[in-house]
């Protein structure tokens, strides 16, 4: 096993609860060290989703990834939003992440979404473990990717990952995006998604007021 990267992050979490410092530490940047990352990170990594829980073992998560330089690496940054294209450019990795849509009993997997975000969740802890960020992303035209990397029909391309090591060089975004990089991280506090006993928030108010 490699020992994990050191990591020098300015952007940590400033949590109203102590929570693991790799959650705190853990954000998405638009800049990545001009480093490929290497083969045993990436078993390393799928090997973090491998072990991640799923309904009935199913497993249901796939990935499809490239390195910058490759033919694969240009059709994914094709299938991104103008917006994503800016930056993600500058990672070393670029990799869809899908799911199985069917369980083996040939019935719709209802769980197989949130399976594979519990894979992502996992995934993403041992990339900080290690030094490596993960800036996930929404905008792509999935059904384009589908086809141009023949995905079969079974199969949904959900959304794709920049992926490299910490570092890389602010100048390299443009000024609108150098100050997203630097900004200070924002979260909805928990009593508005928290509720004990019954669905609202007043309670919760409540209870988060008296402490």
């Amino acid at each position: 096993m490699t020992a994990p990267e050191q990591i020098q992050l300015e952007n940590i979490a400033d949590s109203d609860y102590e929570i693991f410092a790799l959650l705190k530490q853990r954000y998405s940047p638009r800049i990545f060290k001009d480093r490929k990352v290497t083969e045993q990170h990436l078993h390393q990594l799928f090997e973090a989703v491998r072990w991640a829980p799923s309904s009935n073992n199913e497993q249901p998560w796939r990935f499809l990834y490239a390195e910058k330089g490759s033919k694969a690496y240009g059709k994914i940054i094709d299938n991104l939003t103008d917006s994503n294209k800016i930056w993600a450019k500058n990672a070393p990795l670029l990799m869809l992440t899908a799911y199985k849509k069917e369980s083996k009993n040939g019935k719709e997997n209802f769980h197989a979404l949130h399976d594979l975000g519990m894979g992502l969740g996992a995934m993403t802890v041992q990339a900080q473990y290690m030094g490596i960020a993960m800036h996930h992303m929404a905008g792509l035209d999935y059904k384009k990717a589908q086809h141009i990397f023949n995905v079969p029909e079974e199969f949904h391309i959900v959304t794709a990952i920049a992926l490299g090591y910490y570092g890389g060089e602010l100048d390299d975004l443009p000024q609108k995006l150098q100050k997203k990089e630097i900004s200070e991280r924002q979260r909805m506090p928990q009593n508005q998604f928290a509720f004990r006993n019954s669905w609202g928030t007043d309670q919760n108010i409540a209870i988060a007021n008296s402490h």
